[in-house]
């Protein structure tokens, strides 16, 4: 009974959140729903007749029932709840050229011919962000406090090259950013005004893509760049394409995958200590790659993700581990709503530590072919199962289909682990003195080297992409639902039949 009703509140509250995000819902119809479901519980688990087991296991199922939809009321209450708490705070200047103040309260964000800053500012009591476009001229920095100029505007939703509409504005809005201004005049007021722990971690991070960029030479540098901390903004629009054409592109996203690989091989480093140590080894390997990121939230949800990745492939227990990621999942909704269906990366990361936690142990008697040497057999079945999985997904985000994507992750994946345990160790060996980071940093250079060399033997290719701008989200429902079907359908049947 506990189990099933663990189930009815998480699934229920993510699929409330869910429709508030697909739907808006009037207030007064959910809250009277509520609370229906609610005296629905008490009238089921207390009230209703019947003593028999049958009529037992009916009662107890009227109340979970009765629980899920009470919760889906509530997740579609936390959306609203989010979405009213937005107030328009610059409405009134939008398409007006206005002077405001603020404080650049995350890193810049370099791109190949600009970078963008999240600034925020105050009017009154109420605070918003907003989002600035500005040159490479200037050396912006977080914490800085700056007075621009400029023409504000509202984001507007924008059409991919492959022909898919990308929402922007809820993007955006995910973060708290509700409004935009391209190339205003900027003048920097004051430095160092943010949180010192965080500035901190950013200046550490910088010094060790400083280090990086010392040992290892551009392009590949950008691409470990990539790998390890999802800094993948500075890629060109070319080698970005590239990445898009071959199916390689999840590689390069900030996702609990690409720290679960890091991780692993840690552990896998310390084989020789007792498990209980290994696994601490993983763990504070994933706490080094979150200090590194600077501690943002999107570097703190991938290192949830692969911490309980980790431990449900360190310690076997993959159904207890589920929990916790599920726990985990709905908390970061709760905190912010947004994140279910607007934030790539948290979708991204979830699906595929679902897969390296189910489907690599069950996809691995496929690669008996593979020798166990170096773990190489169970790399290569994590990194397949979790592209695989994910595949769906990249279809439907991105509007592509690559038709080179099983050959060339086949060729890349393997490596991916290696690369991304050297580039570490490139990073934190020039942290301590350039000359240690130099052995590391030629291997990785050779690794990184391969890498693209594949990248762009593929992604030229006159065939090696499809547009497909519209994949249909029902196909990509029908697949994941195939999938869990495979993976849980024995548990699902056994959830719904035996008696409360």
């Amino acid at each position: 009974m506990k189990d099933k009703i663990f189930y009815a509140v998480c699934f229920g509250f993510v699929l409330g959140v869910l429709l508030g995000s697909l739907f808006r819902v009037n207030f007064f119809i959910i809250f009277f729903v509520g609370m229906i479901a609610f005296v629905s519980v008490i009238y089921f688990r207390f009230f209703s007749l019947g003593h028999s087991l049958t009529g037992e296991a009916k009662n107890n199922w009227g109340a979970v029932a009765g629980i899920f939809v009470l919760a889906c009321s509530l997740g579609i209450l936390r959306f609203d709840l989010a979405d009213r708490s937005v107030l328009p705070v610059f409405d009134r200047l939008v398409g007006q050229k206005v002077e405001m103040r603020g404080e650049i309260i995350d890193q810049p964000d370099l791109r190949e011919n600009n970078q963008k800053l999240i600034v925020e500012t105050i009017d009154g009591k109420e605070k918003t962000r907003i989002l600035l476009s500005v040159g490479l001229e200037e050396d912006y920095r977080y914490g800085d406090s700056i007075a621009f100029y400029g023409k504000l505007e509202r984001p507007e939703n924008f059409v991919t090259d492959y022909g898919k509409e990308f929402d922007y504005v809820n993007y955006l809005k995910k973060d708290g950013i509700f409004y935009a201004m391209y190339y205003p005049r900027v003048e920097i007021i004051s430095h160092d005004n943010g949180n010192k722990i965080r500035a901190t971690l950013f200046t550490i991070k910088d010094k060790f893509v400083e280090k990086i960029n010392w040992t290892i030479r551009s392009p590949e540098n950008l691409l470990i760049g990539g790998l390890i901390l999802g800094e993948k903004s500075a890629f060109s629009n070319e080698l970005r394409q590239s990445f898009i054409n071959t199916g390689t592109i999840h590689i390069i996203a900030l996702s609990g995958y690409n720290v679960t690989i890091v991780a692993e091989w840690i552990m896998k480093l310390f084989s020789f200590l007792p498990k209980n140590l290994g696994i601490g080894a993983g763990i504070f390997a994933i706490l080094i790659f979150i200090l590194m990121t600077g501690a943002s939230s999107t570097a703190i949800r991938a290192g949830i993700m692969a911490t309980l990745a980790l431990i449900a492939r360190a310690t076997g227990r993959n159904y207890d581990v589920a929990r916790a990621l599920i726990i985990a999942g709905v908390l970061m909704i709760l905190l912010n709503p947004y994140v279910l269906l607007f934030d790539v990366s948290f979708e991204l990361s979830f699906i595929a530590t679902i897969a390296v936690i189910f489907v690599a142990p069950k996809i691995e008697k496929y690669f008996q072919w593979v020798p166990e040497k170096f773990k190489l057999r169970d790399i290569i079945s994590v990194t397949s199962a979790a592209y695989l999985f994910v595949l769906p997904f990249i279809l439907y985000k991105m509007g592509t289909l690559s038709i080179v994507a099983l050959p060339a992750n086949a060729l890349i994946l393997p490596f991916i682990p290696l690369t991304m345990a050297f580039g570490f160790f490139t990073g934190g060996a020039g942290l301590i003195w350039y000359g240690l980071a130099v052995p590391f940093g030629f291997v990785s250079q050779l690794l990184l080297s391969y890498e693209l060399f594949i990248i762009n033997i593929f992604s030229n290719l006159p065939f090696s992409s499809l547009a497909i701008p519209n994949f249909p989200l029902l196909i990509t429902v029908a697949i994941y639902v195939y999938f869990i079907y495979r993976l849980f359908g024995r548990n699902l049947k056994q959830f719904f039949t035996e008696p409360l």
